[in-house]
């Protein structure tokens, strides 16, 4: 064998490699959640964004929840006997209203208990769908968020704040036509806010929280704590199982090759003085 097909040899294992890799990490992950829903007894539905190397070329790709999202939890929740809990794990910036109000619906009208896991973050329309729920799991230091309606780059709230500060008369038909839009879409969502948590909550905190979340209170990148979501009564635990922070391992890794943190993957505990002393005259 020449120096040529040594080097081709080499060429095709090196752009077959990602592959490969990405297989091993889907079988790992359906190791593992055959094992969670055995230990669970509960039917466990991924739904995890990141930006991930899934090309040859390297590129990164974005994920956000989509049509492909709605549909895909949609069929689990049919192919689910409704009596059966459904655990989903959430790690999402959100996405589009509309496939994050058919995900949050069709987990509403479950007759079994749904627990949304959190483990970093679920932002917007990952907040909605965790809504629906009747726990919310978190991380202590995860964060969820507000759910408030943007229009393109505006916030919907902050549109009609605009126009409630100036007489009609100084506001040109596209503005105006752009505050029409956005009263339907906070509106809208509040009620649907408000039916979601009808699941958890007594129908007046539904319809205060839906208030709160909807109308631009904060930023809509505002992340809401473990802390925050209990006092403002949303159903929120801190009781994280570690097979599902296991499980958000064995996704692909970013684009970055060069880790931005770095640590020695082990637990790590305070020694005793005395310790310090023997392992020290060891040395």
């Amino acid at each position: 064998m020449d120096i040529g097909q040594l080097f081709w040899i080499f060429f095709i294992f090196m752009a077959l490699q990602p592959f490969f890799k990405q297989r091993m990490l889907e079988a790992a992950r359906q190791k593992l959640l055959a094992r969670i829903e055995h230990s669970r007894g509960s039917r466990v539905v991924l739904m995890v964004h990141r930006q991930e190397t899934m090309s040859l070329f390297g590129f990164p790709v974005m994920r956000y929840i989509d049509i492909h999202d709605a549909e895909d939890m949609m069929r689990a929740c049919e192919l689910t006997d409704p009596e059966i809990p459904l655990d989903i794990v959430l790690h999402t910036p959100g996405g589009l209203v509309l496939a994050s109000l058919q995900i949050a619906h069709a987990i509403r009208k479950r007759k079994g208990k749904v627990t949304v896991f959190v483990p970093h973050y679920a932002m917007s329309g990952g907040t909605l769908i965790a809504l629906a729920a009747d726990e919310i799991v978190m991380s202590p230091h995860a964060v969820l968020g507000p759910v408030d309606p943007q229009l393109g780059q505006y916030p919907a709230a902050s549109v009609l704040d605009v126009i409630a500060r100036k007489p009609v008369s100084e506001i040109d038909d596209q503005t105006l036509i752009l505050a029409d839009i956005a009263k339907k879409a906070v509106n809208q969502l509040r009620d649907s806010i408000k039916n979601l948590l009808m699941r958890s909550q007594t129908e007046e905190n539904a319809e205060k929280l839906a208030d709160l979340l909807s109308s631009g209170t904060w930023t809509h990148d505002y992340p809401i704590t473990f802390e925050e979501a209990q006092k403002l009564g949303l159903k929120v635990s801190s009781d994280m199982p570690p097979e599902i922070l296991q499980l958000m391992s064995l996704f692909p890794q970013p684009v970055r090759k060069q880790p931005s943190v770095e640590f020695l993957p082990i637990p790590h505990r305070q020694r005793s003085r005395k310790e310090d002393v023997r392992n020290s005259d060891s040395i």
